[in-house]
């Protein structure tokens, strides 16, 4: 399957040691099936004066051996998902997991349930109506290693 990750630089050989933790689905290297979400992204770091890298990689199955996770819609686990992962709590480990963005606008939801402002349940009602981008995330350097692999690089306009 094509992914695709946009960064101010070409990755040719990923890694987890560089991302940043609390995210929403922790700390791993992040990608998405979907170009034009990739293309957006890379408009942020053209906005900033930074170049934007569109990396295209090629992803295999994952082998029985890791763990995968994947949230079908934005639901109460996901919601919870999310909220331990951006706090840092402890949560299931999984190798490789795939599901929405909590992009800006479903972001504000997010936040404010994090706040204790919207319930769970208010959170998700709002949320229902969100139509979210989506993304994979790689959370075990040897299941980069072993099923990501890079095809080229593009540079943003």
């Amino acid at each position: 399957m094509k992914v695709y990750h946009t960064s101010t630089t070409e990755i040719t050989l990923p890694d987890i040691i560089h991302s940043r933790e609390y995210l929403d689905f922790g700390r791993g290297f992040y990608m998405t099936t979907i170009r034009k979400q990739a293309e957006n992204y890379g408009q942020r770091f053209i906005r900033r004066g930074d170049p934007a890298i569109m990396n295209i990689y090629e992803l295999d199955e994952i082998p029985v051996q890791f763990s995968y996770k994947k949230f079908e819609t934005l639901d109460g686990e996901w919601l919870d998902y999310i909220a331990r992962c951006r706090k840092g709590l402890p949560r299931q480990h999984y190798d490789m997991i795939e599901g929405g963005v909590a992009d800006d606008q479903v972001f504000d939801t997010v936040d404010l349930y994090l706040q204790g402002v919207y319930s769970r349940e208010q959170a998700l009602g709002q949320l229902h109506f969100k139509h979210p981008n989506f993304q994979i995330c790689i959370a075990n350097q040897q299941l980069l290693e072993q099923c990501l692999h890079f095809v080229e690089s593009i540079k943003l306009k």
